[in-house]
């Protein structure tokens, strides 16, 4: 969801493994020139998600720490890609915490339709996130090294369940 830290936990995950960090958002913000406000003020929140998926489907990278859009969620065809790169971790936060975290929700570039609200929208995908979690890592209260440290340790005990 937006406002979970995915870039920040992100960065600080990519320095930790010592890999490369890839933020799709930006991606998609310097190939069209345009925020992703602006995408969505041209166009519509459709037409980001089809540049999310077609920016996602297009990426070759491996060993890479990627911070995707949270509407990558509606694609399964980028969710199989991402499994097939490595381990795709949900940072879950409650609708309440995130709220309160997003403080330009009017012009932050969220690809939903005017009319839905944020509650709808965290209603629509908190059960698509958890679907494709490898791992799922609950981020209340947490700084964002908390958050990175936790990711490691779950995803060594993937590994060590996927050895056993």
């Amino acid at each position: 969801m937006p406002g979970a830290g995915k870039s920040t936990a992100g960065v600080l995950l990519a320095k930790e493994l010592a890999r490369q960090f890839v933020d799709t958002d930006l991606l998609i913000q310097t190939h069209t020139g345009k925020t992703l406000q602006d995408i969505i003020y041209d166009a519509d929140y459709l037409h980001l998600r089809e540049l999310e998926e077609a920016t996602l489907l297009q990426l070759e990278c491996t060993n890479h720490v990627i911070a995707t859009g949270g509407s990558v969620i509606y694609s399964d065809a980028v969710m199989k890609l991402l499994r097939s790169l490595g381990q795709i971790v949900y940072l879950a936060l409650p609708e309440s915490e995130l709220v309160t975290r997003i403080h330009n929700m009017d012009s932050r570039g969220i690809a939903k339709p005017k009319e839905q609200s944020f509650s709808e929208l965290y209603a629509e995908r908190v059960p698509l996130y958890q679907r494709y979690a490898d791992i799922t890592i609950d981020c209340s209260g947490k700084t964002p090294s908390e958050v990175v440290s936790e990711i490691i340790f779950e995803e060594g005990e993937q590994y060590a369940e996927i050895d056993a």
